[in-house]
């Protein structure tokens, strides 16, 4: 266990960062009054995900490896980091469902129908916590392996 700790770190750390981004979008209204604009601000989310990666990676490197650190060391290290946040992911998703922004899926069902991209079966079907979870849980492996492999490629050194 210790041998991850660090990686255990980072993803806590992730997983902070995206709490903090959901109260952030929240604040912002991008989950009510502003909840049109909330598709195309939600896709900055990426930044803060790739610096965090970054920062691991190279304290993984300064630390872990004396500065010297391969693609492989990196690339697994930042898997490492997305375990941790895939096994969070769904107590991630309830905490920002539950706590941060309970009235989120009621208000972008209304704007979803309103604007006639849905249905209201449709809209509750798709905008609903037990779909958020699958959803999550589906893609935080998926976007962590990617983030991995890219930025194991800019932090390796030889």
């Amino acid at each position: 266990m210790k041998k991850y700790s660090l990686e255990i770190k980072w993803g806590l750390i992730f997983v902070a960062m995206m709490l903090i981004w959901m109260l952030g979008e929240r604040l912002a209204g991008l989950h009510d009054e502003n909840i049109h604009l909330h598709a195309i601000y939600t896709n900055f989310i990426m930044i803060p995900a790739i610096a965090v990666y970054v920062f691991a990676l190279l304290e993984k490197r300064r630390v872990a490896y004396n500065g010297v650190m391969t693609y492989k060391q990196g690339f697994i290290s930042g898997l490492i980091i997305t375990a941790v946040v895939t096994v969070i992911s769904p107590l991630t998703q309830i905490i920002t469902s539950l706590v941060i922004t309970p009235e989120y899926f009621e208000n972008v069902i209304a704007y979803t129908v309103s604007e006639g991209m849905m249905t209201e079966e449709a809209a509750r079907a798709e905008f609903n916590l037990q779909n958020y979870i699958i959803m999550s849980a589906v893609s935080a492996p998926i976007l962590g392996l990617v983030t991995s492999a890219l930025v194991a490629i800019f932090t390796r050194k030889k």
